[in-house]
């Protein structure tokens, strides 16, 4: 059953107007706006000036728009990564439930491969990495993806800033770079993990709205040859891309794979 979808034309022409001067690099008159948004002027003019009384909208003197800081403002009374955090901390203690595997969230921070977040399997034995674990770029799934969906001069230069975290190997940026064009063909990672032996890696990554990964959802599968019935690796891979694909929508990101990532 789909989503009922409920109308509310001032309240799209509002978000049509924020989103159009938000990319805008200089104040727009209001037929420009108008053009801009397949309207008439006398469609948004109450909007906009709705918008200028609200202060999210200034009006220059020879009447031209564009965006006051008031959103920015607004957005910076909670990060977006403890908003994010938030949102996917039930999600993934749910998650953890159902598949019978752990799982951490991890991001790039000033060079680091930093793990902000992880929720270990409710079974007798679990292999997960405690939040504020530092781990490697070149040799864990978390920090090739985190470095497969950035242009690739700044991928070269996380390579070139990063220090090696304990156990990380020596590895050459073209190698490095090398590893990265598979991730950005398939859009994520599942592979063999480099640092432990019987653990296959899936690694899936949560975008910002200009497709570059600002965080990644990885499970450490650990396949049971016991009898105890739990889902497989192939639906748990599902589980799990599903919920960074969740986390991308929750963050207004963009999870649609351009021509060339890089």
């Amino acid at each position: 059953m789909s989503n009922p979808s409920y109308s509310t034309p001032a309240l799209d022409k509002g978000i049509d107007i924020l989103e159009y001067l938000t990319v805008q690099n200089r104040p727009v008159s209001q037929k420009t706006i108008a053009q801009a948004l397949k309207r008439t002027p006398s469609e948004i003019f109450r909007m906009l000036m709705t918008l200028v009384e609200r202060g999210y909208v200034l009006k220059s003197d020879d009447e031209r728009y564009t965006l006051t800081l008031r959103m920015f403002s607004m957005s910076r009374e909670l990060p977006p990564l403890e908003r994010l955090l938030s949102f996917a901390q039930p999600l993934m203690r749910e998650l953890v439930q159902k598949s019978w595997q752990s799982c951490h969230i991890g991001i790039e921070d000033a060079g680091n491969i930093v793990i902000i977040d992880s929720a270990p399997s409710p079974g007798n034995w679990a292999l997960s990495l405690r939040p504020g674990s530092v781990i490697g770029l070149t040799n864990t799934s978390t920090g090739r993806v985190l470095a497969a969906f950035r242009k690739a001069d700044e991928a070269q230069k996380l390579f070139r800033r990063h220090q090696p975290a304990i156990g990380e190997p020596p590895c050459t940026e073209k190698h490095f770079m090398n590893r990265l064009k598979p991730i950005q063909d398939k859009g994520e990672e599942i592979t063999s993990s480099d640092t432990t032996q019987g653990v296959i890696n899936m690694a899936f990554p949560v975008f910002d709205n200009r497709h570059k990964a600002i965080a990644v959802v990885n499970c450490p599968f650990l396949h049971r040859i016991d009898s105890f019935d739990v889902p497989d690796q192939s639906e748990v891979a599902v589980f799990f891309r599903n919920f960074a694909a969740k986390l991308t929508e929750y963050y207004g990101g963009n999870s649609t794979l351009p021509e060339n990532p890089a």
